[in-house]
C-alpha cells in the first residue's frame, strides 16, 4: 500500500459556505497526487462506557489490536462507528485520537456524514483539523435530492477538502443508489478519489468496477460486504472495509494477502470461514437492523476482552442474556475466544 497524507495544490480554507462556486480541481493533478489507499481498512466501532460515555482505553486497545494485526487504515465515524449517533464534539475527539493512536503508521480515514452539503462541509473541516488523512461522505439525504444534486454535492466536497473525498454508496440508510457513471466522471474530475460500495448490490459493484477500468481505474474501490470479499476481489476491489474486521482483523489481512498472490483457494477459504462467523450479527433477538450487527459486534469484542462494555448509543440497548451466550458460543466455534 501506498500512501500520501495529504493532497497538493491550494484550496479554499475560509468559512464553509455551500454557496459559494465550487471550482473542480485540475484532473491530472488531482491524479497525481490522490492517496491511493487499498487493501483492509476496518471501520472501527465506537466502544462506550456503559453510563454511554467514549471509552479512550477500549479504543485504544481496539486500535492497538488492529495495528498489530496489520491492517491497511482506519475508518472512524462510519455506520459501525456510530458517527449518525455521536455529537459534534465526539466526532472531533474520536478523530483525534484514531490519528494519534495510528501515529502515522496507516492512514485514518474520517465518516463526514450529515444531512446536508454545508453540514458535511463543516464536519469536513473539523476532521481535516483532527489530523485524518481522507474523509468518507455519503449523498444528501433527508430532504429529497437527484442525481445533479448529488453530482454537485461530491464536486463542492471535492473542491473545498484538502484530503481526498470518498464517496460512500450505502442506500439502505441514505435512499438513494450512487450511479456508477457519475462516480467514475468525479474520479476522473478529480472531486473523489474511491468508493466505499456498503449497497450489497453486486451486479452494480461489478458494473462499476468494469466501468472505472475502463477509464484507467481513477478510483478505488471498496466493498464493504463482509461475507462476499473473495466475489467483490475478482470483480475489481482494491480493498474492503468490514465491521467484521472489528473482531477478526487477522482474518481479512490473510484473505487480502491470499488475493494479492493469487491463492483464491485460500481467499474462498478464509471468506468462508468469516461468513460463518458473521453469524455473531444474527444473534441479537431484542433489536434489530443496526444495533443487531454492530451490538453482535461489540458483543464479541467484548467477550475477547478488547472492549469493557457493549453498550450501545439511546435508543438501543446492549445485548444481553442469551443473546450474549449465543455469540459467546459462535466466537468459541470459531476458536477465537481467549
Amino acid at each position: 500500500m501506498s500512501h500520501t497524507s495529504r493532497m497538493s495544490g491550494t484550496k479554499h480554507t475560509g468559512p464553509t459556505d455551500c454557496t459559494k462556486p465550487a471550482v473542480r480541481p485540475d484532473p491530472t493533478a488531482a491524479a497525481d497526487a490522490r492517496a491511493r489507499i487499498t487493501g483492509v481498512v476496518p471501520p472501527v466501532v465506537t466502544p462506550l462506557t456503559e453510563d454511554r460515555e467514549f471509552d479512550a482505553a477500549s479504543f485504544a486497545r481496539l486500535v492497538g489490536r488492529l495495528l498489530a494485526a496489520g491492517v491497511d487504515g482506519l475508518f472512524v465515524l462510519g455506520s459501525t462507528g456510530e458517527a449518525a449517533f455521536c455529537t459534534d464534539e465526539l466526532r472531533t475527539r474520536v478523530v483525534r485520537e484514531a490519528v494519534a493512536l495510528a501515529a502515522g503508521r496507516v492512514p485514518v480515514l474520517a465518516g463526514v456524514i450529515d444531512t446536508q452539503t454545508g453540514r458535511v462541509l463543516r464536519h469536513l473541516q473539523a476532521a481535516q483539523e483532527a489530523g485524518a488523512d481522507a474523509v468518507v461522505a455519503t449523498a444528501p439525504f433527508y430532504a429529497v435530492t437527484h442525481e445533479p444534486q448529488v453530482r454537485r454535492h461530491f464536486e463542492i466536497l471535492g473542491a473545498r477538502a484538502d484530503v481526498p473525498v470518498y464517496a460512500y454508496d450505502i442506500p439502505l440508510c441514505v435512499h438513494a443508489k450512487l450511479d456508477a457513471d457519475m462516480l467514475v466522471e468525479l474520479g476522473l474530475g478529480g472531486a473523489l478519489a474511491g468508493v466505499k460500495d456498503s449497497s450489497g448490490d453486486d451486479v452494480a459493484f461489478r458494473r462499476l468496477a468494469l466501468r472505472n477500468r475502463a477509464e484507467g481505474s481513477p478510483l478505488t474501490l471498496f466493498t464493504g460486504h463482509e461475507v462476499v470479499v473473495d466475489g467483490a476481489f475478482l470483480s475489481g476491489a482494491d480493498g474492503v472495509v468490514p465491521g467484521l474486521a472489528n473482531v477478526d482483523p487477522e482474518g481479512y489481512v490473510r484473505m487480502h494477502a491470499a488475493f494479492r498472490r493469487g491463492d483464491w483457494t485460500s481467499v474462498r477459504s478464509e471468506q468462508d470461514r468469516l461468513a460463518a462467523l458473521m453469524e455473531i450479527t444474527r444473534a441479537a433477538t431484542s433489536v434489530t437492523g443496526w444495533g443487531k450487527g454492530v451490538g453482535g459486534f461489540k458483543t464479541a469484542l467484548m467477550l475477547q476482552g478488547i472492549l469493557s462494555s457493549n453498550q450501545l448509543p439511546e435508543p438501543f440497548e446492549a445485548l444481553g442474556g442469551d443473546e450474549v451466550e449465543a455469540v459467546k458460543a459462535v466466537l468459541g466455534t470459531a476458536g477465537l475466544l481467549p
